[in-house]
């Protein structure tokens, strides 16, 4: 072999040899990604809609970082899926939200209903009508919408609008109602005697002027409801029941009542996108919420109700315990939950208008 071929032959060599140290290198670099990516899961939910526990104890025993971004509404929510953003995996939409997005083919068939944990489900919450055996998501929380309000200031429990209403012309007291269209709406709805997904023009006029007569005793829309009432600035304010939160902390002085003129509910669902990057992470965090301990703990801090059974015997007695968070079947009977209203949602706007802008 000439010392030309032998040079030839090294260079080669080491060649091949740096070429296979670099695709080593790539290998190991796209398995360290995937491996990165595997163990990760990004949850895009309602602001403080979850406790921190239950993604903290979900990491400690996956060994799956958790990546929280939240938003303020069902709208916004959607506003950031269909404008593109692919990250997230496993967002919380409302029950009508939920048949909105079913019909933009935006959510991933799960078959999460086949799950072992899927038991503790009471059927009674699969209420999207685009999901009905719980094929695509789980039901993840859910409370009423009534009013909180300071006895300290009212003198006395009121125990639903009309009452409120009554209490606070009699004293020159102020009240507040939330900055949400359908909610408002479904004050005025309800105290006329409709139902809250109507779209009916004369009812919703009538909706709105009831909201009307309101508003000489409304301080603001707003859902900076909780610390106005706390500190006696109003006296009361229409809001969720995790205002229970506030309540369990000053019992003497607070109180949350659910209208008895009727009230709307909320229910929030657990879906996972078609999107998501990770799906399998997404799966067994939505698995991981079936079981009642931690349902429980998510409940615990949220005061929220929980549609897993056997979780609600695991709160703290005063959750437990609670009518306002967990509501007798006879006022489960006067609640009402909203509806996907199609291009019926039009009505709504024109008197929401009229109400916002009416002196």
């Amino acid at each position: 072999m000439t010392k030309a071929s032998r040079v030839v032959r090294a260079t080669r060599a080491k060649l091949l040899g740096s070429a296979r140290a670099a695709a080593f290198t790539l290998s190991a670099l796209i398995a360290t990604t995937a491996l990165g990516q595997a163990a990760e899961l990004n949850i895009y939910n309602w602001g403080e809609y979850i406790n921190p526990a239950v993604l903290k104890k979900f990491e400690e025993e996956t060994e799956i970082k958790v990546n929280l971004s939240t938003y303020s509404s069902n709208e916004e929510m959607l506003a950031k899926i269909q404008g593109g953003a692919t990250g997230y995996d496993v967002v919380f939409p409302s029950v009508h939200m939920h048949d909105i997005m079913s019909k933009l083919d935006l959510l991933e068939k799960t078959d999460i209903n086949a799950y072992e944990g899927f038991k503790n489900i009471d059927p009674a919450f699969l209420r999207a009508k685009s999901d009905p055996k719980g094929e695509y998501c789980l039901p993840y929380a859910f409370g009423t919408v009534g009013i909180v309000y300071n006895r300290k200031v009212l003198g006395k429990d009121v125990v639903g609008w009309k009452d409120l209403i009554a209490t606070v012309k009699e004293k020159g007291l102020k009240f507040t109602l939330l900055d949400d269209m359908r909610e408002v709406l479904a004050v005025g709805l309800i105290l006329n005697g409709h139902k809250v997904n109507s779209t009916d023009p004369a009812e919703l006029q009538q909706a709105a002027d009831t909201i009307i007569a309101m508003k000489p005793d409304v301080a603001a829309f707003t859902y900076d409801t909780r610390p106005m009432v706390q500190s006696g600035d109003v006296a009361a304010g229409h809001f969720f029941v995790g205002a229970m939160v506030d309540v369990f902390a000053n019992q003497k002085d607070l109180g949350y009542v659910i209208p008895e003129e009727g009230a709307t509910m909320y229910q929030e669902d657990m879906c996972v996108l078609k999107t998501a990057p990770n799906k399998d992470n997404a799966m067994k965090f939505m698995q991981f919420y079936t079981r009642p301990d931690i349902a429980a703990l998510n409940v615990s801090q949220q005061t929220n109700g929980t549609a897993n059974v056997p979780a609600r015997q695991l709160t703290p007695d005063q959750i437990k315990n609670s009518k306002e968070i967990n509501p007798t079947p006879e006022t489960m009977q006067r609640l009402q939950i909203f509806e996907d209203l199609g291009s019926g949602v039009r009505q709504l706007d024109r008197v929401w208008t009229k109400v916002k802008t009416a002196q």
